[in-house]
């Protein structure tokens, strides 16, 4: 995974970019990236339920740390 996803993610959700968010969403290879924003942005645009949308939000920006802090892994050429 492409660090800098993460980092644009951060970005975009931190300032409200949900476009930019959205592109992210469709362009990363990451499948818990897309699904995290997927939920965010679905919730922020079609929910009522205040709590709905802070959890998804909150829910995206834990995952986007937790990711963060992952050490790439690294192969062995042989």
């Amino acid at each position: 995974m492409d660090i800098p996803d993460y980092d644009k993610a951060l970005y975009y959700t931190l300032w409200g970019q949900w476009d930019d968010l959205l592109v992210l969403m469709v362009r990363t290879p990451d499948d818990m990236l897309s699904k995290k924003i997927q939920l965010f942005l679905n919730a922020y645009h079609y929910s009522l339920d205040q709590t709905k949308i802070l959890t998804s939000h909150d829910n995206l920006l834990y995952y986007i740390e937790h990711a963060m802090k992952q050490d790439p892994t690294v192969t062995m050429e042989i």
